[in-house]
This record gives C-alpha cells, structure tokens and sequence, in this order.
C-alpha cells in the first residue's frame, strides 16, 4: 500500500512540475513568425555570468544569495529587436577590462539603428538569431537562441568585458503609447 501511495505522490509531483513549466510556452508555428519578422522582444529573467569570482563574490553577501540576486524581473530587461531600431537593456555581472567610474555605462544600455541581423534554424526547429550592432562600441554580437517553445538563451560578446548569458523568453513587441497615438 505504501508503494502505491508513493508512486501516486511521485507521478502528482512530477505532473504539477509539468504544468508549471508549460506556463507562458508559445506554438511553434508563432515562434517561427516572430524571428521571421525579426520584430520581437526578449525578456531575460536569469543573468548567468561566466566569471566564478564574480558568483563567491554574490554569494558572500549576507541575506542575499547569489540565486536570487541574478533572478531578474523579466518585465523591466529585455532586448527589443524591430526593423530599424535594437534596444538593449540588461544588467552586467562580471569583470569590466576598461571600467568607467560612471555606473551607467557598466551595464547594456544602448539603442542601435545601425545593425544587421542573421539567422538560421536547425533540425529540431530551434532559431539562432545573430545581431551584430555597428554603431555601439563594446558590443561585438549578440546571439539570440530560440527554441521552438518560446524559451530562448542570449549570450553577448563585447570587446571591454567578460561574457555573460540569459535565460528568458521571447514574445510579441509591445505597442507603445505613442505608437497607439499615432495610429
């Protein structure tokens, strides 16, 4: 009897764990619209850095773990890719090579009008999105990694800091304020 019971208490965990991570999943068919179009945004909800020094150093604040710290609100950092404008706004973790004692220019803040955008999809159905902006200084290219379920992984590449990585999820480009007036 208690071998059913926990059989049945394993297969109800791992179905509530199957149900939570199905929230907020897109149908392939609109995922392969949205990187057709390249108008889409990408909402990062966990910054992954590259460098261990920087995780100690994370993880040695008091009441702060380091897992929480790099959690991030998915609605305020994202990158919003459209035809003729990228704007990129993401925290950085890790170690800047040319730092500036201005703050605001240790994290990716920036808009481009001038960039080019390739892409590619394998076998499986996954997109990789490559953005490579001319007319911002620190960044070489970002790659944009979309899976078929609207999931994605970003990696950016500059030339005056370490590497760092996101996880986080695509969806349709919001309408502005002022793009609603407009119309």
């Amino acid at each position: 009897m208690k071998k059913y019971i926990s059989l049945i208490f394993i297969f109800g965990f791992l179905f509530f764990f199957q149900s939570c991570s199905s929230q907020g999943s897109l149908d392939s068919k609109t995922v392969d619209a949205l990187v057709n179009s390249e108008e889409f945004t990408f909402y990062a909800q966990r910054a992954n850095p590259m460098n261990y020094e920087v995780i100690n150093v994370m993880g040695s604040i008091q009441n702060a773990p380091s897992a929480r710290i790099l959690q991030l609100d998915g609605e305020n950092y994202t990158i919003e890719l459209k035809k003729n404008n990228l704007e990129v706004v993401l925290p950085y973790f890790g170690r800047l090579y040319n730092a500036s004692y201005n703050t605001a220019n240790n994290s990716y803040r920036f808009t481009s009008k001038d960039f080019t955008v390739t892409k590619s999809q394998n076998k499986k159905g996954n997109w990789t999105v490559k953005i490579k902006p001319a007319d911002v200084g620190n960044v070489d290219e970002i790659n944009v990694e979309v899976f078929k379920n609207g999931k994605a992984f970003v990696s950016m590449r500059s030339n005056d800091r370490q590497p760092i990585t996101y996880d986080g999820y695509v969806s349709k480009n919001e309408e502005t304020q002022k793009q609603k007036e407009k119309l």
